[in-house]
């Protein structure tokens, strides 16, 4: 096993079976590292015989990728679902078998990760000391805890928390829909782990245990190991599965240089010096005056993006943001209770549908966010750029390290994020009728991201199964 991805399985301290079954190993000649962990359901020897299934159905689609990663993902759990389904059909055994699965494709190269989930296994991102929960449970008690209904512990310790309503093998024509399988892709960078796990796991030991053990200085197999053992030290009520990914290049350091617009396209220096030798001064000018001319022009989308980070970020009034070339209109009484929410010094996650009834929600103003840590939820809720506002819809500080928008609709915004590092991270979010779905502003330079998202997430529940 290679020194960054390590994947093992326990079966507990209290059962003689093991129906977890997972996938740590390098695919396409080491272009990707592809990391899964499923969790097999519906009696003694099912559940086995149902992970077994999805392990094979996914690693010989993922070994074939090529084309968009996440419909490949995506595809491999189709796949997986088709295989136990004929399996039932075939023996007429096991007919309650199931299981549910999380499926990741890491690029180390491309500091990117793609993954594909359907039930109540785990996607964590551990950044920079802190972990990030990037999937969601599909279950009620994985939707109570997500919405701020119930606390984690509570989630821990809920009567319903092994039932869920999606999962592979469950013998309806739903896998196929849309938004049955939650899929998305997020910068993974230098430093980055990616955890994957059952929830023998995350019912044993909590998020603030978990981020303990990969902040430790050992290696990713330790970690792994480690993480098991906590779980079983806690009383290993359920199958242990454990998968981790490190991105581990040396993160890089940047140095913090004022914003310029032309240093890119300047004129090489040797050539300017041998031309003013050779040309008359007032030859020279001109020339120059020519090639200036085209580089403003090339980088007037620089320069725009660069005044509104400079309107958000460096005008500032006693620690207020002081808005002025962007909406001269006072802010409305929705973006108002985002930014209320938003900038709760105790609030790490913000859920739009506990502060607003009616959607869609249409803003005038930017939301900024300065936090280290934000999760907003958009459980389907629609942001509306009103008629005259032209800003952004959202602003991601620098100083900023973990955002996820999930499940978000942005509507008619000229920009719908806008951000200046790479701490945002998207889950089925949708864009429509916005000029720029994402531009990130680097060193004064706009650079467009308009990769469509995948579709919105429907929160409707399907069917539940007892694990």
């Amino acid at each position: 096993m290679a020194d960054n991805y390590y994947g093992i399985t326990d079966a507990g301290k209290m059962r003689d079976n093991n129906e977890d079954n997972f996938i740590a190993q390098k695919i396409l000649n080491g272009k990707y590292i592809a990391g899964c962990v499923i969790d097999g359901v519906g009696g003694y020897e099912g559940g086995e015989i149902a992970a077994e299934l999805a392990r094979t159905a996914i690693l010989n689609t993922v070994k074939k990728t090529s084309g968009n990663v996440v419909d490949v993902l995506k595809k491999a759990l189709i796949i997986a679902d088709e295989k136990i389904s004929q399996e039932k059909h075939a023996k007429g055994e096991n007919l309650q078998m199931a299981c549910v699965a999380t499926v990741v494709l890491a690029d180390i190269k491309a500091n990117k990760f793609y993954f594909a989930h359907v039930g109540d296994t785990r996607l964590y991102l551990f950044r920079d000391h802190s972990l990030v929960k990037i999937s969601h449970d599909h279950s009620f008690v994985g939707f109570l805890e997500e919405s701020g209904r119930i606390t984690e512990e509570a989630a821990m310790q809920h009567p319903k928390r092994n039932e869920i309503n999606k999962g592979l093998g469950f013998d309806d024509e739903k896998i196929i829909e849309v938004d049955y399988i939650e899929t998305g892709e997020s910068p993974f960078l230098p430093g980055d782990i990616l955890l994957l796990c059952s929830d023998g796991l995350s019912d044993m030991i909590n998020t603030k245990t978990i981020a303990g053990i990969l902040n430790s200085p050992q290696s990713i197999k330790d970690k792994a190991d480690g993480l098991v053992e906590a779980a079983n030290v806690a009383g290993g009520k359920d199958n242990i599965t454990v998968v981790l990914i490190h991105n581990n290049k040396l993160p890089l350091q940047h140095e913090a240089t004022k914003p310029t617009f032309i240093k890119k396209n300047e004129p090489d220096e040797n050539i300017v010096a041998k031309q003013a030798t050779e040309e008359k001064a007032i030859h020279t000018k001109s020339s120059v005056g020519v090639r200036l001319l085209a580089v403003i022009c090339f980088l007037a989308l620089g320069a725009l993006a660069w005044f509104v980070y400079k309107d958000y970020f460096q005008k500032k009034d006693n620690g207020k943001v002081i808005i002025t070339a962007i909406l001269p209109a006072p802010i409305n009484t929705n973006a108002k209770k985002i930014s209320d929410y938003i900038n709760q010094d105790s609030s790490k996650q913000v859920v739009l549908d506990s502060i607003f009834n009616a959607s869609p929600i249409t803003l005038n103003d930017s939301n900024v966010i300065h936090k280290d840590s934000l999760h907003i939820i958009g459980n389907g809720k629609t942001l509306v750029a009103d008629s005259l506002y032209k800003g952004a819809a959202i602003i991601i500080s620098p100083n900023c390290k973990n955002i996820i928008i999930d499940s978000l609709t942005f509507d008619g915004f000229n920009i719908a994020i806008l951000t200046n590092n790479n701490a945002l991270h998207l889950n089925n979010v949708v864009f429509k009728n916005c000029r720029y779905n994402v531009l990130q502003v680097q060193n004064g330079n706009a650079q467009k991201n308009v990769k469509q998202a995948p579709q919105t997430i429907d929160s409707a529940k399907t069917r539940s199964l007892k694990k």
